[in-house]
């Protein structure tokens, strides 16, 4: 259906103009009843856009600070593939401690969010030691070396308690900073995995020690790999993971 879902949420309601959003999906600001919010559209199935918007949803209830799913008039948080979610203002990360601040919001976020099921469709780092594919990522198109690099950064990880994770937290464009609190935007990636993965952060801001951060920044680095294959970013990610 495409844009036309927009009017889902009423008669006055416009797109503004695109915002950047990655290549998986367009991206939008737009107007719902006088009030800027963000559309994005792409081609993620009814059960994975169930998940990320109850998570939303939850993160939101317990104070977390997220863009929040708007419903349509009918009262769904989605339709036709299309989300309409609150417009979160601040500024990017710029200091060691802006970065701490974001550090102890992922922290929060993974505390949420121990237990959380799956997102449709996924696998975690440690399922991918023995699975092939999942959403995005098919080992089977890398280079078998590459894979056995892979899983030897991800085995490291393996015991580690479970949660969701936001998926792209290094990414400056994904950080909305205020003077009273840290949002987290474009959940697109976010998944249950180990939390080590998501604060591989400038500065080592996380505060690891040297062990904890390299096995974060390697299991980091080839699960960029590994989901973004075969591109330009994801061939140097992949030659930052160490050989066995």
């Amino acid at each position: 259906m495409g844009w036309e879902a927009l009017g889902r949420w009423g008669d006055d309601v416009a797109r503004v103009e695109p915002l950047a959003g990655g290549v998986a999906n367009d991206v939008w600001s737009v107007r719902v009843n006088g009030r800027l919010a963000v559309g994005r559209l792409g081609a993620r199935s009814d059960a994975d856009l169930a998940w990320e918007t109850e998570l939303l949803h939850h993160l939101d209830r317990e104070g977390l600070a997220v863009p929040v799913p708007i419903p349509t008039t009918d009262g769904r948080l989605f339709a036709d593939g299309l989300v309409v979610m609150t417009y979160v203002e601040g500024g990017a990360p710029e200091t060691k401690a802006d970065w701490c601040r974001v550090a102890d919001t992922l922290r929060r976020l993974h505390h949420l969010t121990r237990g959380w099921p799956q997102r449709p469709g996924w696998r975690s780092s440690i399922d991918l030691l023995h699975a092939e594919t999942g959403t995005k990522i098919d080992l089977g198109a890398m280079p078998p070396e590459g894979v056995a690099r892979c899983r030897a950064a991800w085995a490291r990880l393996a015991g580690r308690r479970t949660c969701v994770v936001h998926g792209d937290s290094n990414n400056l464009g994904n950080v909305r900073i205020t003077a009273d609190r840290v949002a987290l935007i474009d959940w697109d990636e976010s998944h249950v995995d180990v939390p080590d993965l998501d604060l591989v952060l400038p500065d080592n801001a996380a505060g690891f020690d040297d062990g904890a951060y390299d096995i974060a920044a390697q299991a980091s680095a080839a699960w960029e790999a590994a989901v973004c294959w075969d591109d330009e970013f994801a061939v140097k990610r992949l030659a930052e993971v160490r050989a066995v």
